[in-house]
């Protein structure tokens, strides 16, 4: 709970601070190198830390296009389905998952600084049991379908993009019978999911 609100704390001061020097003049800066602002749940003392980092590479293809490579691993502990209304009462895994892989994605402004977006990622999963021993691997198809806008900083160098989405995995291979029995219980789906990315123009 602490860590959403230093999120939203973060997301508004800078908004209040920076939103007038907004840029709209990208067409110098093809490229971008970016991540997400949720590593900084890594700072967070947790039982369970997620241990997430990400880096995104970018570029644009026209004003509007833009393709990009994600590279991303974490760590989870429950299964990805349980909706928030019942995350306190669900069981996790009994051990968690260390996940690694990369992705392609899609994004496209569709009403000026506001953007759809479609990531698809492969990750490697390793399942550690809950005396930190690898018991299994397999493998996750990752999907994510995304709205959100786009806040230009210090005229275009700088963005956040605050946003939306729904997450799918129809490929979730070889988890071992004990993270099945849990996985079973939920969708292999998520809405709602929120995200905060932040990255530099070149």
């Amino acid at each position: 709970m602490k860590t959403k609100y230093l999120f939203f704390i973060l997301f508004w001061t800078t908004i209040q601070t920076n939103l007038l020097s907004q840029s709209n003049n990208l067409s110098e800066r093809k490229c971008f190198v970016g991540s997400t602002l949720f590593m900084l749940a890594n700072l967070v003392d947790d039982p369970e830390p997620p241990k997430y980092y990400q880096l995104n590479l970018g570029y644009r293809v026209t004003p509007k296009d833009v393709i990009s490579i994600e590279i991303i691993t974490w760590n989870y502990y429950e299964p990805l389905g349980i909706p928030y209304s019942q995350k306190k009462t669900a069981a996790n895994y009994p051990g968690h998952v260390q996940a690694y892989g990369a992705g392609l994605a899609y994004k496209r402004f569709v009403l000026g600084d506001a953007y759809a977006q479609v990531h698809s990622t492969v990750l490697r999963q390793n399942y550690i049991n809950e005396h930190g021993s690898s018991i299994q691997k397999g493998y996750q198809l990752f999907n994510t379908l995304r709205v959100g806008y786009q806040l230009r900083l210090f005229k275009g160098r700088f963005f956040l993009e605050p946003s939306i989405a729904l997450t799918f995995w129809p490929v979730n291979t070889n988890l071992p019978s004990t993270f099945q029995a849990e996985e079973k219980k939920w969708n292999a789906h998520f809405i709602g999911e929120p995200g905060l990315h932040f990255g530099i123009n070149f």
